[in-house]
């Protein structure tokens, strides 16, 4: 046990892949910026293409704006320091600006989570009481449950940041992951109540995680039995494309933790760069890959992104023909 006064930490080490070949930095930064552009790219063409299109004023759309700004948000909270840790060799990061990234790290990972939770609302609505949903889901509806997704998370999530605070940091500084984690910097801190911290902190990630998936896969499997009532398998098919992009982006988001966690569970180890690189894939592949299936998974966004696509053409030909 150390003492608070005598040792204190005023910044981390972010080690990232202990196991990389300093050769493949260039590499690995450049890899990391290409996904940074992606996710900004990308969600910031989701955010002003609903924000512009009225005919996209509608809760299904609504929620996608949310999803793509949490996505901008996480990758921009996360990937500038990742990659500054391998473009330049900037592995310090100070005491308050981990906290800080720890802390909207993991708020945005719970808002997420709720934000799928309520993706899956909109759809099991949708196609379990279609007369209903006008009425049970408007745009007010969303817009109020996707806020108070938002403020009760921050709220709840300065809690946990408080209690990580409450902890003696005198250990090593090095962080042995690519971004300020809970996990990562509790590990760090000295006493009795480091294990008490961390379990706390689990039980209410695990809440975050479990509670909505249930209510996701419930949605789903429900959503699966009216679609194959349907007597043709035109309205089958046509049913279950309306609910494509949500099935594909809840996979993307709780698959691979749950093989993570599951994989744990029954003892079953990775190497910590390959644990590493998989807490990476799940947590910023979504995110760089979202807009792509609100795009192409959609069908109102798709006929509309076609159709200013054809206009433009169209206006491109006759400009040049003038």
């Amino acid at each position: 046990y150390c003492s608070y006064y005598t040792y204190t930490i005023y910044y981390f080490i972010i080690l990232g892949f202990p196991g990389l070949d300093p050769r493949y930095y260039g590499l690995v930064s450049t890899l990391l910026f290409f996904t940074y552009m992606a996710i900004v790219v990308g969600n910031i063409f989701i955010l002003v293409f609903v924000g512009v299109e009225r005919y996209l004023h509608k809760p299904t759309y609504l929620i996608f704006f949310h999803m793509a700004m949490n996505d901008l948000l996480f990758g921009t909270v996360t990937l500038p320091k990742m990659i500054s840790r391998y473009w330049r060799d900037d592995k310090i990061i100070s005491f308050g600006a981990c906290f800080t990234q720890m802390y909207f790290v993991h708020s945005l990972g719970a808002i997420q989570s709720l934000l799928l939770l309520i993706m899956s609302l909109d759809r099991f609505i949708a196609v379990c009481f279609p007369l209903k949903y006008p009425v049970l889901l408007t745009n007010n509806t969303v817009s109020m449950a996707c806020g108070l997704s938002w403020i009760g998370t921050f709220l709840r999530m300065m809690a946990v940041i408080y209690h990580a605070l409450t902890l003696p940091y005198c250990n090593s500084n090095i962080i042995v992951q690519c971004y300020c984690d809970h996990t990562s910097v509790t590990k760090l801190g000295c006493g009795e109540d480091v294990k008490y911290v961390q379990t706390v902190a689990v039980g209410l990630a695990m809440f975050s995680l479990l509670l909505p998936l249930s209510f996701i896969l419930f949605s789903f499997i429900s959503i699966f039995v009216v679609v194959f009532r349907i007597g043709n398998a035109e309205g089958r098919s046509k049913t279950l494309s309306t609910c494509t992009p949500q099935l594909v982006i809840c996979c993307l988001y709780y698959m691979p933790r749950c093989f993570v966690y599951l994989a744990n569970y029954i003892g079953f180890s990775f190497s910590l760069d390959i644990r590493i690189l998989l807490i990476l894939l799940y947590s910023l592949l979504p995110c760089a890959v979202n807009p792509i299936i609100y795009c192409f998974k959609t069908k109102y966004i798709k006929d509309i992104l076609m159709k200013r696509l054809k206009n433009a053409k169209v206006g491109m030909k006759l400009h040049n023909n003038a």
